[in-house]
C-alpha cells in the first residue's frame, strides 16, 4: 500500500533521523579547524556543511579598509593622507568623487589588461591567514565554502556582473601540484561558481614552467619570477575569444603573479580579465586594522 507524503511512516523515520543527528553531535561535536573548540553545527550564520569553521573565526576577518581604490578595491588612505573632507554647498554637504581623492599606488602596479580586483580581507590581521593556511597547506577543502561565499558577496560594477563568461583558477605548476596533491586555487573557484552561476574553465590556462616560492622574493623579483610562466593551449583559444572571465586566487600581494596570468589570457583571445582572491597582503603605508573606523565599533 502506497501512503501519503504525510503519513505515519514518514514523520517516524523523520523523527529518527533528526534523533540519530543529535546523538553524533552530542557524541562527536564538531569542532573549528582554526580554534579547535567544539561548536554545533549550523550555528554562527553559516549553513551546516560549512560548520568546520565556526562562528566566530569568521566574524574575525578584517576587511580591507573603506574607502577603496575603485578599479583594484585597495584601501585608498594611509597615515600620511588625510581623510576625505565634504564640501559644503547649498542642498548639504558633498563628498568627494573617486577622482577627488589621491591617486591610487597600488592600481599602477596592475596590468592595463585588467579590468578589476577584489579581495576579501587582510592577511596580516584577524583570521583570513589562518583559512589561506587551513587551505592550501592542511588541506581542508570545506573551509573554500565560507571563503568562497564572503569572496561572492563582494561589490563588482555592473558590467562584470553582466558579461562574466567563467571563472578561471590560477593554475599550478605540475611540479607544485604533484607536491601538494591540488590546486587550492581551483577548490576556491569550484566553491564560488555556483555563486555566480558561470563554469569553471580549469584548463584554459596552464603554468608552462615551475616557478621558484613568492614568499620570499622582493616586487621587481616576483615580477621577473612569473614573467612568461603562463600559456592558453591552443585548442582552448577559440572558446577565450573574445570573453570576459573572472581569475580566482587565494592571497595576492603584488600583483606580480595576477598580470602575468592576465597577459597570458589576453595573448589567448580574452576581452577583459578581472580578479578575485580572499586574502590580500598588506601594502606598505597601508593603515593598520585599528586605525579603521569601521572595527572600532
Amino acid at each position: 500500500m502506497i501512503r501519503a507524503p504525510g503519513s505515519p511512516a514518514r514523520e517516524t523515520s523523520a523523527s529518527w533521523r533528526t534523533f540519530v543527528d543529535g546523538l553524533v553531535d552530542f557524541l562527536l561535536p564538531g569542532a573549528c579547524v582554526l580554534c579547535r573548540r567544539a561548536h554545533s553545527p549550523g550555528r554562527g550564520g553559516e549553513a551546516t556543511e560549512d560548520s568546520i569553521v565556526c562562528g566566530t573565526c569568521l566574524a574575525r576577518l578584517v576587511p580591507l579598509a573603506l574607502p577603496q581604490c575603485a578599479r583594484c578595491g585597495h584601501p585608498r588612505l594611509s597615515l600620511s593622507i588625510p581623510l576625505p573632507i565634504a564640501r559644503p554647498t547649498a542642498a548639504g554637504p558633498t563628498w568627494p568623487s573617486a577622482v577627488d581623492l589621491p591617486p591610487c599606488r597600488w592600481c599602477t602596479r596592475l596590468d592595463p589588461a585588467i579590468r578589476i580586483v577584489r579581495s576579501v580581507c587582510r592577511m596580516d590581521d584577524g583570521t583570513g591567514g589562518e583559512l589561506v593556511h587551513a587551505l592550501k597547506y592542511q588541506g581542508w577543502h570545506r573551509v573554500a565554502r565560507p571563503m568562497a561565499r564572503r569572496m561572492a558577496r563582494l561589490d563588482w560594477p555592473p558590467d562584470v556582473r553582466e558579461e562574466r563568461a567563467a571563472v578561471i583558477p590560477m593554475p599550478l605548476s605540475t611540479q607544485r601540484l604533484r607536491e601538494r596533491g591540488y590546486n587550492q586555487a581551483e577548490v576556491l573557484a569550484r566553491a564560488l561558481a555556483p555563486h555566480w552561476q558561470v563554469p569553471v574553465w580549469h584548463d584554459i590556462l596552464r603554468r608552462e614552467r615551475h616557478t621558484e616560492s613568492q614568499v620570499r622574493l622582493t616586487p621587481s623579483q616576483r615580477t621577473s619570477n612569473v614573467s612568461g610562466a603562463f600559456a592558453v593551449p591552443a585548442h582552448r583559444r577559440a572558446m577565450l575569444r573574445g570573453q570576459h572571465v573572472v581569475l580566482v586566487d587565494d592571497v595576492v600581494t603584488t600583483a606580480a603573479t595576477l598580470n602575468a596570468a592576465a597577459h597570458a589570457l589576453l595573448e589567448g583571445g580574452a576581452r577583459i580579465i578581472s580578479c578575485v582572491t580572499f586574502g590580500r597582503a598588506p601594502d606598505s603605508g597601508d593603515r593598520a586594522a585599528s586605525d579603521d573606523d569601521s572595527l572600532r565599533n
